[in-house]
C-alpha cells in the first residue's frame, strides 16, 4: 500500500504542526535585539520556523520564558521541512551570580564586624 499525498496537503500538515509547536514552546532565542520562537530544542541544538527567522550565527541568548536559561555559540546544521536547525559549538549556562575565583569555606561568615 502507498500513502501519496499532494503538495497542498503537505505544507497545511506542516503548517498545522508548526503552529502547535508554536503554542507549546516557550523557548525562545535572543539574537543582538530581535527575539525568535524556538520549535524544539535538544541536548546539542534547537531548531526555529526557517521562514519567518532570518539566518542566525555567532553568539545567542536561550530563554524559558523569561529565564535566561545559556549563552549559546551556533553554527547552522540543515534545513529540512520549514525548520532551521542549529547547533551548539559552546552552550554556557547562565548564573544569576558571578563565580568565585577562590574556596570559599560552606561555614564561613558571610560578613566579619568590626571592633568600635
Amino acid at each position: 500500500m502507498t500513502t501519496f499525498i499532494t503538495e497542498e496537503m503537505r505544507e497545511e500538515l506542516i503548517a498545522a504542526r508548526f503552529a502547535a509547536l508554536k503554542k507549546t514552546s516557550r523557548l525562545r532565542v535572543e539574537a543582538g535585539s530581535e527575539y525568535h520562537r524556538v520549535l524544539r530544542a535538544w541536548s546539542n541544538g534547537f531548531a526555529v520556523e526557517a521562514e519567518t527567522t532570518p539566518r542566525l550565527r555567532g553568539l545567542v541568548d536561550l530563554y524559558d520564558g523569561a529565564n535566561h536559561l545559556c549563552q549559546c555559540l551556533i553554527v547552522a546544521a540543515e534545513e529540512e521541512d520549514g525548520e532551521m536547525r542549529y547547533e551548539f559549538k559552546r552552550n554556557t549556562a547562565a548564573a544569576d551570580k558571578a563565580p568565585l575565583d577562590y574556596y570559599r569555606a560552606p561555614d564561613a561568615p558571610v560578613a566579619l564586624l568590626g571592633k568600635d
